[in-house]
């Protein structure tokens, strides 16, 4: 993963629980690096032993411990100066979702060794409701999914309830289903 992820893990964990447990927590992973620079990537198993060093420091389970970490994701991204980039890929919630795929390009140009994840998405209910389909090659990640999806929900202004409906071991994707909520209120805009 680039260091831009493990930046955003750290910020999550010094906003949300301190210096002192993000040093604990990198040195309990057994990280030597002071800093990440964002533009290098890292292996994945780095990653992976922050978020399990993390389950020990801070007293939370990986799921719930990824879940968080994604809706911090959504706003630290827009923070570091992709905000308006991703503007261009959706002015609501599903007009998005049916870009990710294609930010995924965008952002693989600048970050060339990307390997991201791939989309489907079904419009169910009238619209009222979405099926997301998540493929790929990271296991493990289904609850930074959810967040990312609550935390883009915030991000258009939109509540969502979403709840994983199948898993990668039941098939060979994760699903995700978003309802939207509040009465009379078109998602899409």
């Amino acid at each position: 993963m680039y260091g831009l992820v493990n930046q955003a893990v750290e910020d999550f964990v010094r906003r949300g629980f301190g210096d002192d447990a993000w040093q604990q927590i990198r040195e309990n992973a057994g990280v030597n690096h002071e800093m990440f620079v964002s533009m290098d990537s890292y292996p994945d198993e780095l990653t992976y032993k922050l978020v399990g060093a993390a389950t020990e420091v801070l007293k939370m389970d990986a799921a719930q411990i990824l879940e968080s970490f994604g809706e911090h994701w959504v706003l630290y991204t827009a923070q570091q100066g992709y905000g308006q980039m991703l503007e261009m890929f959706g002015s609501n919630l599903e007009q998005f979702l049916l870009n990710l795929d294609n930010l995924h390009s965008h952002v693989g140009m600048t970050f060339p060794a990307l390997r991201p994840p791939s989309f489907t998405v079904e419009s169910v209910e009238g619209g009222r409701s979405l099926l997301l389909h998540y493929r790929s090659e990271r296991a493990g990640l289904a609850p930074m999914v959810i967040g990312l999806l609550k935390g883009l929900g915030r991000r258009f202004s939109q509540e969502v309830d979403v709840r994983q409906t199948a898993s990668r071991g039941q098939d060979d994707h994760d699903v995700f289903r978003i309802d939207y909520v509040g009465a009379g209120v078109s998602p899409v805009q």
